[in-house]
């Protein structure tokens, strides 16, 4: 997925943008902005922050005047084909100048979140963010489209093992979320419904815990250094670390390893005194 920032731009000479990718954009701040199809028609739109446009995907856009903050996103044809389970090729969306979207809106604000932390969070991340905006677009906005199936069961024990194989050998690594489909056979749009559907969990939730659980068995050694027990578990910063394992355990990381060392000192195994044993 593309996350691209475009400030305000005083140039009002028409521009022709062209995007391999499906684009849409979010505005962050009221402005307006004229869009078209040809340079000689453009027409002006005025827009609240949080409403969105999405770009014509086979003819680009002439941009004018752009007076706007605004956020865009593309998204990859693979990500639209598995969200309508391939059904009919290359996905066509309808172009929309203006429009509300509270679940597209939401999603974009987490990547926008995820841009400005500097992409701590990994492909994984972003990976799902792309197809949950997939699935939006598809449902909402597909020419030609039938409804995202809903699958009522949800991964065998086999194929659930197999990922938690993956995670456990490739946790020091960017997991993408194409890589733990692959692995079980299964397109990425369908394997993420099939996921939650068995854990109750998104594979990016699932693969967090999985790290935030070796990073607690580590921190239980009381010599190991917390970058090296971040980097052993997958986080790209100390930081980030620090911050996903307070979010999961309430704690710390130090204060865990604290709060550990104590209970230790606690326990004292029991004791017998002579005249006990001889009874």
């Amino acid at each position: 997925m593309r996350v691209e920032l475009f400030p305000p731009d005083s140039d009002t000479e028409p521009r022709h943008w062209v995007r391999h990718d499906q684009a849409f954009a979010m505005m962050l701040q009221p402005g307006s902005i004229e869009w078209g199809a040809k340079r000689s028609t453009l027409e002006k739109f005025d827009y609240a922050a949080g409403e969105l446009a999405l770009c014509h995907r086979h003819e680009g856009e002439w941009v004018g005047l752009m007076n706007v903050p605004h956020l865009q996103l593309g998204i990859s044809d693979a990500a639209l084909m598995a969200s309508s389970d391939g059904a009919y090729g290359e996905v066509e969306l309808r172009p929309s100048r203006k429009f509300a979207d509270s679940r597209l809106g939401a999603l974009v604000a987490a990547a926008r979140a995820e841009m400005v932390a500097g992409f701590p969070s990994g492909r994984l991340f972003l990976d799902s963010v792309e197809q949950a905006m997939a699935v939006a677009l598809v449902n909402g906005h597909a020419v030609r489209h039938r409804p995202v199936q809903i699958y009522r069961g949800g991964l065998g024990s086999a194929r659930l093992r197999r990922i938690k194989e993956l995670v456990h050998a490739k946790m020091e690594d960017d997991l993408s979320l194409d890589e733990m489909a692959q692995s079980v056979g299964l397109s990425t749009a369908h394997f993420a419904r099939m996921f939650r559907k068995s854990t109750g969990e998104t594979p990016h939730q699932f693969v967090l815990l999985q790290r935030v659980e070796r990073a607690k068995s580590m921190l239980r050694d009381p010599n190991a250094r917390m970058l090296d027990v971040a980097v052993a578990c997958g986080f790209k910063t100390q930081q980030h670390f620090a911050q996903v394992f307070r979010d999961v355990c309430k704690v710390s990381p130090t204060e865990y390893r604290q709060n550990f060392a104590t209970s230790e000192a606690i326990w004292v195994p029991e004791t017998h005194s002579e005249e006990t044993l001889r009874l």
